[in-house]
């Protein structure tokens, strides 16, 4: 099988999830959001970092749910400005 190349929009929509999945982290640790995820803590740093721009529903929602955030906020937040979600928050 072969994969369709992400979009530009889809790589920035990636990067989005990140930063606003690390600002709702705060001054939590990797590990502690990871463990309580259910992930391991190198697929939290890459959904951070933007490298897994389109992680898996699933995984988002366990990330979402270890750091309080609701699925409904952060699709708001990841359709506007991260940096004004982080000042926000």
């Amino acid at each position: 099988m072969v994969r369709v190349p992400l979009t530009d929009e889809e790589r920035s929509r990636g990067e989005r999830l990140g930063l606003v999945l690390r600002a709702a982290r705060a001054s939590r640790s990797m590990v502690d959001v990871a463990a309580e995820a259910g992930i391991s803590v190198e697929t939290l740093r890459k959904i951070e970092t933007g490298r897994i721009p389109t992680p898996a529903f699933f995984t988002v929602a366990a990330i979402a749910d270890a750091v309080g955030m609701p699925l409904d906020r952060l699709r708001v937040a990841c359709d506007g400005d991260p940096a004004a979600f982080s000042q926000a928050s």
